[in-house]
C-alpha cells in the first residue's frame, strides 16, 4: 500500500490515526437495546485534526520578507516616478536585492493594488489605458506635406539599429503658438531626449533654436544628426533649411502621429511634470533640464533596463571610433 501511494508507512499511519473516529450504533432486539461501537476512517475528521496543528506554517508570501525592496521601490515610484516594470527590471539588472525578494512586474502591481505599499494606483500614470489608433489609409490630404515623405525614409531608420536618427516635435501650452513651448528631439535608437524651451512655437523661433543648436555642436553635429522625422506643422516649415548642412528631413503623413511614435511616447513622460493645460511660462531652461535628466536616467524595459543616457553614450563612443 505504501509503495502504491508513494508515501512512507509512518505518514499513512499518522493520517489514519488522526482521521479515525469511533461510531456508536444502536440496535433493538426483543425489546432490548444494544449498543455497538466501531472505529472508521473519516477524511473530514482527519483534515479537522490537521488544520489546527499547521496554522502559521507553510510558505509565506514574498512581500513578508521583502520590506527592504518595498521601501526602495516606493522611493523610486513616488520620488523618481519610475514605472513598476522599470523598478523590477533595474533591481534585477543591478542585483540590488536577493533574487528571492524581487517580485515580477505583475506581482508588484498586485502588491500596489492590495495596499501593501505606500504607492497607490493614482501614483501610476502609465496605468491609464491607451487608445488604439487607426491605421493610415492613403487618400486626400488635408494638409500639405512640407518635404520628403516618411515613406521615403531608409529602412535603417525604421529598424532603429543605426544611431543618429531623430524625431522632432513640440510640446505647447494652453494658448497656442504664441505661448512658450518645448522643442523636443528624441534619438530613435537610444530614446535619448533633448528638451529646449522656446519663447513661442512660430517657425522663425523654431528655426533659430535648431540652427543655434547645430552651430553650438560644430563639426560634431554632422555625426550626431543623420535624419530628422517631423510632423507637418507650420512651425517646421523651415526645418529642412535649418538642418540641410547636416541631415535629411522626412515628414510624417498629416494626422498620423503614430508615425512619430517615439516622440509621442516621450511626450507622455514630459506630461508627468508639465500637465496639459499648464503654461510653460513658469518654467526656466534649468527646470526643463531637470525633466530631461530624469527622462534620460530612467531605466527602460525596451533598452534591457539600461537608461537612454547609457545607450546614447555607448553609441556615441562607437560613432567616434568609426569616424
Amino acid at each position: 500500500m505504501t509503495r502504491l501511494l508513494g508515501r512512507s508507512p509512518q505518514t499513512i499511519h499518522t493520517k489514519v490515526k488522526r482521521g479515525t473516529v469511533t461510531q456508536k450504533r444502536k440496535q433493538s432486539v426483543n425489546g432490548k437495546t444494544y449498543l455497538y461501537f466501531r472505529d472508521v476512517y473519516s477524511a473530514a475528521a482527519g483534515q479537522a485534526a490537521y488544520d489546527p496543528l499547521h496554522e502559521g506554517t507553510g510558505r509565506q508570501p514574498k512581500w513578508v520578507n521583502s520590506k527592504d525592496f518595498i521601501d526602495w521601490a516606493d522611493e523610486r515610484l513616488l520620488s523618481e516616478r519610475w514605472s513598476p516594470d522599470a523598478v523590477v527590471g533595474y533591481a534585477e539588472r543591478h542585483k540590488l536585492f536577493c533574487e528571492d525578494l524581487i517580485p515580477c512586474t505583475k506581482t508588484l502591481y498586485n502588491w500596489i493594488n492590495a495596499g501593501l505599499m505606500r504607492t497607490k494606483n493614482i501614483d501610476l500614470p502609465e496605468k491609464v489605458s491607451r487608445k488604439p489608433h487607426k491605421a493610415f489609409e492613403p487618400g486626400p490630404r488635408r494638409r500639405k506635406i512640407l518635404g520628403k515623405s516618411v515613406e521615403e525614409r531608409p529602412q535603417k531608420v525604421e529598424d532603429r539599429e543605426e544611431w543618429g536618427h531623430w524625431e522632432i516635435n513640440t510640446v505647447v501650452g494652453p494658448h497656442g503658438e504664441e505661448d512658450p513651448a518645448l522643442l523636443t528631439l528624441v534619438e530613435r535608437h537610444s530614446r535619448f531626449e533633448w528638451l529646449i524651451l522656446i519663447k513661442n512655437q512660430t517657425s522663425q523661433v523654431v528655426y533659430q533654436a535648431i540652427t543655434q543648436l547645430i552651430n553650438s555642436l560644430g563639426e560634431e553635429a554632422e555625426r550626431l544628426f543623420k535624419t530628422f522625422t517631423s510632423n507637418n506643422g507650420s512651425e517646421f516649415s523651415s526645418l529642412t533649411k535649418a538642418v540641410s548642412s547636416v541631415a535629411e528631413v522626412y515628414f510624417a503623413h498629416p494626422y498620423s502621429s503614430w508615425e512619430r511614435g517615439t516622440s509621442e511616447n516621450q511626450h507622455r513622460l514630459v506630461r508627468r511634470y508639465i500637465p496639459k493645460g499648464e503654461s510653460l511660462a513658469r518654467y526656466t531652461q534649468v527646470d526643463i533640464d531637470r525633466i530631461q535628466q530624469w527622462m534620460n536616467d530612467r531605466p527602460r524595459k525596451l533598452l534591457g533596463y539600461a537608461t537612454a543616457h547609457e545607450v546614447f553614450v555607448k553609441a556615441w563612443k562607437n560613432e567616434q571610433k568609426t569616424a
